[in-house]
Order: C-alpha cells, then structure tokens, then sequence
C-alpha cells in the first residue's frame, strides 16, 4: 500500500517499523525530524516530505499529531475523497479529526503502543478495524471497540502500564541489591512477569499461585491489606472523571 504519515512521535514511529520490512511506499512528514531521518535511513521503501507531499503520496495516511497542533496544521493541507484517514491521537476525537480531513474519511482511530515496532502488542481500535488488521493483525493482536465510551476505558485502564513498571523496578533493585547480577534480576522479574500472563487469565494466575503460606500469596495478601487494590481503582476513577 502507499502509506502516509503526518507526524512521526514515538508512537507512529514504533508503528510503521513494525510494517515496513512489508513491502508498503511509506512517506513520512519531517515533523520529528530525528524520528523520520531515522526510519528514511534503515528502510529503503521509506521517504521523507513535507506534509502536502506526504498525502499526495499516499492512499491511507496516519495522523499522528498532538491534539493541540492538530487544527493548525490539518487545515492547511488537500485531502482526498479515496484517501483513508487512521488517527492516532487522543484528546481530540475521530469526528473532529475528520472535520479537519474532510472529503477524506477517518475510518479508524488506533492506539498502538512502543511493542508494535517488533509484533507482539496490542492495539486498540475504534471504527472499521478491517485496515488496521490487514496492516497489523499479522503480528499483533487487535482489540475493536464499541464506541468512545470504551475507547476512554481502555485509555484509563492501559495506565495500569506505569505502575506495574514501577513495581517491577523496585522489585528488581531489591533483587540486585541482594544478588551479583543486577541487571538479570531485572530480567528475569520481566520475563517471569510477562510469561505468566502471557497464556492465562489474571485470576486463573492468582490462583494457581495461592498456594496456603507460599511466597505469592504471602506478598500478594500482605500488599492487599495496605489498600494498593483500592487506591488502584481510585486512580482509575479519577483517571475516568478527568481529575
């Protein structure tokens, strides 16, 4: 496909690493100059341009854009009627991006995450989900949503990220503090983490790890008597209620 992008953060970046060894003509806008000479350098099928060129280029075009940029710079640019607008953004929602696309249409609003530069993440999707699975599915797992309502769901529960890593950090430096090899404490925290979860539900793992006085359950109940399950869901109502 010839695929475009406008705005090459972090996140677009991951993403179009994660599909450009597959034969796609991917365009990239010079906003994030470093990110998008970098993907122009490690894949010959890559190039970079202003943001006009970039949609003349393309037939579906990634919109990667802080929210608050957004307006400014999409007013300024031709869209096509054929082209199929994906936003990555949050904070400005899929109709109003779409009012700035206009006669394109935003057919999907995707939120990928840094893993899908290597396969394995998942990816939530509102709208028709049929382009980003075709790009994507191959390598990671799509999550379609119902409506805006989940969409912001799942953007407050996906904050679970940070403070597991948090947990895992400190974990990992009571851990290398106590062995020779700092570094593979921590890996193997991640690893051990990321296995067990991989296969099983969350609570089928908590209980095939409550063995009556066994290490987990000892840690896990004395981590629940301190209220970190209730301050959890306070965050996440807080999060919900735009506090």
């Amino acid at each position: 496909m010839r695929l475009g992008v406008i705005g090459t953060g972090t996140i677009a970046t991951a993403a179009m690493r994660g599909i450009a060894g597959d034969g796609h003509q991917i365009t990239v806008s010079r906003r994030s100059a470093a990110n998008a000479a970098a993907l122009a350098r490690d894949f010959a099928n890559v190039s970079v341009a202003d943001n006009q060129t970039v949609l003349d280029q393309s037939d579906a075009v990634f919109v990667a854009l802080l929210a608050g940029d957004a307006p400014r710079i999409l007013r300024e640019l031709i869209f096509r009627p054929d082209q199929q607008v994906i936003t990555l953004m949050t904070g400005i929602s899929p109709d109003e991006v779409a009012a700035l696309t206009a006669p394109a249409p935003v057919v999907a609003q995707m939120l990928p995450f840094p893993a899908v530069a290597n396969g394995g993440s998942p990816i939530i999707v509102l709208g028709a989900p049929d382009l980003v699975q075709a790009l994507f599915g191959a390598r990671n797992r799509i999550f379609a949503l119902r409506d805006a309502a989940e969409m912001d769901a799942y953007l407050c529960a996906q904050a679970l990220l940070s403070p597991v890593a948090r947990m895992v950090a400190d974990a990992a430096g009571w851990l290398g503090a106590r062995v020779d090899d700092a570094p593979q404490a921590e890996a193997f925290l991640r690893t051990l983490i990321a296995s067990s979860l991989a296969d099983m539900e969350s609570n089928a793992l908590v209980q095939a790890l409550n063995t009556p006085g066994g290490y987990n359950q000892r840690l896990r109940l004395h981590m629940e008597a301190s209220g970190i399950g209730q301050a959890l869901v306070a965050g996440l109502d807080a999060l919900e209620g735009g506090a």
